[in-house]
C-alpha cells in the first residue's frame, strides 16, 4: 500500500499535489489531514503549509491479477494477463506456456480460478465487480459446444417426448443453454437443484 505526504498552501492544494505524485484520481486515495496550515500576517509572516497523508487504495483488478500470477506460478505456469474493462465487467485473458493446465477438464480449473479471482477483487471493491477469465479463447469454444449440445438434446426430447437432464454446470453455462433453446417452441428449459449440482432439464411441451 503506497503512502506519501504532500504539502500546499491549503489542504486542497496539498491533495492536488498528492494526486499528481501518485498519478491517480481522488476516488483512489484516502486522505488524512495532518496539518490544515496557517495563513501568516500579510501572507508572509508565520505562514504554515497544509500537510496531508495520502494512501493509494488497492485496485481490485490489480489485486486479482496478482493473486492469479501467484497461484499459477505455484502451478508452474507463467502467465501474461490482458485486461479488458467495461464498467463493472472485467475480462482477464490469460496466455502463456502450458496454458491448458489452467483450463482443466471442461474448464473446471479455469472456473475455479475465476471464482477465486472474483472473491479477491470484490474484497477491495466499493461496488460489485464481475470477473471473467478466459484462456486460448476457451469460453467461445465452450459456448459453441454447449449450443450444439443443447440443439441435439432438444431434438432428443422432442423425438422421445421425455425430459432430458443435463450434467451440472456453472450459472453462466446454464444461461447459454437457456438462451440457445429460448426460441424452440416445442421444448422448455428449467434449472433444478442447488450449486454445485444445479443442472438444466429440457422438457418437451405437451400439445
Amino acid at each position: 500500500m503506497k503512502q506519501i505526504t504532500a504539502t500546499g498552501t491549503t489542504v486542497e492544494e496539498a491533495v492536488s499535489q498528492a494526486l499528481v505524485e501518485l498519478q491517480t484520481s481522488e476516488d483512489r486515495i484516502e486522505i488524512e489531514v495532518i496539518d490544515e496550515g496557517k495563513k501568516g500576517l500579510f501572507g508572509l509572516f508565520g505562514t504554515k503549509p497544509a500537510i496531508v497523508k495520502a494512501t493509494l487504495k488497492p485496485d481490485p483488478v490489480d489485486e486479482a491479477i496478482a493473486f492469479l500470477k501467484k497461484v499459477t506460478k505455484q502451478m508452474d505456469v507463467d502467465i501474461t494477463v490482458e485486461v479488458k474493462r467495461d464498467g463493472k465487467n472485467v475480462e482477464l485473458q490469460l496466455s502463456g506456456d502450458k496454458i491448458a493446465i489452467l483450463i482443466g477438464k471442461r474448464g473446471q480449473t479455469l472456473n475455479a480460478l475465476q471464482y477465486l479471482a472474483q472473491l479477491v477483487a470484490n474484497r477491495y471493491a466499493n461496488q460489485y465487480i464481475n470477473i471473467m477469465i478466459d484462456a486460448e479463447n476457451y469460453r467461445q469454444k465452450r459456448k459453441d459446444t454447449l449450443e450444439q449440445l443443447a440443439g441435439r438434446l432438444a431434438e432428443k426430447a422432442m423425438r422421445t417426448g421425455r425430459e432430458v437432464t443435463l450434467e451440472p454446470m456453472p450459472s453462466y453455462e446454464r444461461k447459454i443453454i437457456h438462451a440457445a433453446l429460448s426460441e424452440y417452441e416445442k421444448v422448455q428449459t428449467a434449472s433444478k437443484g442447488t450449486d454445485p449440482n444445479r443442472h438444466i432439464v429440457i422438457v418437451p411441451r405437451r400439445r
